[in-house]
């Protein structure tokens, strides 16, 4: 199996996330000696931690990257310290740090980067992946909708949903069912962030996954009761 994660922070050494990290978690229980694991995060200051959360898996591979959505060669990436010390807000988007941090001093780094399916071709070298976990920080939404869906055959996607507009989750939605993909619940996120969804024909799950981005966070887990795993 071939898993990927894209924006692992600091994996599950994060102090401030109470060392958990769903994806990470996931990985770890289930990944086996033949199986590979693609990580990449764009915080330099997060890769010595991500070395260690892996230390004790060879098929683990760290890449210090941003994913560009314009095929940019090189990102400029934006934080602040009072996000220390594992910056987990840590964006392309200016105004996503602002968004969250109003009255901080921002600051920025540039990082070499690669588009989503340029990752994919250069870096994992294989089609078919078995788990994708999307954890970009404002750039979720585009970054999956960049996805050559044909080119590349992705078992399982769970993307972040806590930064998306309704109009980008009906968009979406639309747009993963129109690819072979169901809603099948929660993603991989500990906190329940994440939307799950499967290369699978899941007909009540299309039907009612098109009210989804109606639903408010702490009441999915109620629309969930509904649907078809």
């Amino acid at each position: 199996m071939i898993f990927v994660h894209l924006g692992a922070g600091a994996g599950d050494l994060d102090e401030r996330a109470n060392f958990r990290c769903g994806f990470t978690e996931f990985i770890k229980k289930n990944i086996k000696s033949n199986d590979k694991v693609f990580i990449l995060e764009a915080n330099p200051k997060n890769i010595p931690k991500l070395t260690e959360c892996y230390k004790d898996f060879s098929n683990a591979n760290i890449y210090n990257l941003g994913i560009s959505i314009y095929n940019e060669k090189k990102l400029n990436f934006y934080y602040t310290d009072d996000d220390a010390p594992h910056y987990q807000v840590c964006s392309t988007k200016i105004e996503h740090i602002k968004k969250h941090y109003p009255n901080s001093i921002i600051k920025k780094f540039e990082i070499m980067s690669l588009s989503i399916n340029e990752f994919f071709k250069e870096k994992i070298k294989e089609n078919v992946i078995d788990y994708l976990s999307i954890d970009l920080e404002g750039i979720d939404f585009d970054a999956l909708m960049s996805i050559n869906m044909k080119t590349f055959d992705i078992k399982n996607i769970s993307i972040e949903f806590i930064h998306l507009t309704s109009l980008e989750k009906r968009k979406m939605i639309k747009h993963l069912n129109q690819n072979g993909y169901s809603y099948v619940g929660n993603g991989y996120d500990h906190n329940n962030f994440d939307f799950l969804f499967k290369r699978k024909k899941i007909f009540l799950n299309r039907l009612l996954s098109q009210f989804l981005w109606m639903i408010s966070s702490k009441h999915i887990k109620f629309f969930n009761f509904f649907i078809s795993k």
